[in-house]
């Protein structure tokens, strides 16, 4: 747990609410947090998902792992400390964009459940919808793909500290949504997410200012 440092600072509130930004911009934000191994796939599915969510005309903004490495978390190294604070980072970063409105489309390894726990928790202290994917396949499949050629170097010991090979990866136990990327093609896979945020009318922002007891004017 992360302690507050900077002393004399206090919370600003403002006059525009969260409810105002789902009027303005007719949708409600969350973050849809893709976990799994180097390879499973994360990244393909977030960028479909993207894409299939401008369709029908939803704000997202996709965060990838190693993209915030070249800014925001570009300090930071790959042992166990690191990857926490790398997490506990993006973490705020996605919340921020889901109280603005903005459906976060976070994809990164996060390997270890109690990190991913956090941010979670982060979200709904602050009544903000959280998802985890679980974007699953074998450590065999995620090596046959290896499209960066990170496992091969892995292998060779030439990476240490690598998810799946000489550090552990924690899979979720209750994940939102759970897909197989070695059984399922890209299209289905977005499918399956796309059919979750509609089952869970999460993309209907009436219902979301229905349960805040707020009005939308359509």
């Amino acid at each position: 747990m992360h302690k507050k440092v900077a002393t004399n600072v206090f919370w600003q509130d403002g006059v525009v609410t969260r409810e105002d930004r789902i009027r303005l911009l007719r949708q409600t934000g969350l973050t849809i947090w893709f976990t799994g191994l180097s390879g499973s796939g994360k990244t393909t599915l977030a960028i479909a998902l993207e894409q299939q969510l401008l369709s029908q005309d939803k704000a997202s903004y996709r965060l990838d792992g190693d993209n915030m490495r070249f800014g925001i978390n570009k300090n930071l190294g790959f042992s166990a400390e690191d990857r926490r604070e790398n997490i506990r980072r993006v973490g705020e970063v996605s919340k921020v964009l889901a109280d603005a409105g903005i459906i976060a489309l976070s994809s990164f390894i996060s390997p270890y459940r109690e990190d991913r726990d956090s941010v979670r928790a982060l979200h709904e202290r602050t009544g903000l919808r959280f998802l985890e994917v679980y974007v699953d396949c074998t450590l065999e499949t995620a090596e046959s793909r290896d499209p960066k050629g990170l496992y091969k170097k892995a292998r060779r010991g030439e990476i240490k500290n690598f998810t799946g090979i000489d550090d552990p990866y924690e899979a979720p136990v209750n994940a939102d949504i759970h897909l197989r990327s070695d059984h399922m093609t890209v299209a289905e896979e977005v499918m399956a997410v796309m059919t979750y945020l509609h089952q869970n009318d999460l993309l209907n922002p009436k219902s979301i200012l229905s349960e805040r007891s707020g009005k939308y004017d359509d």
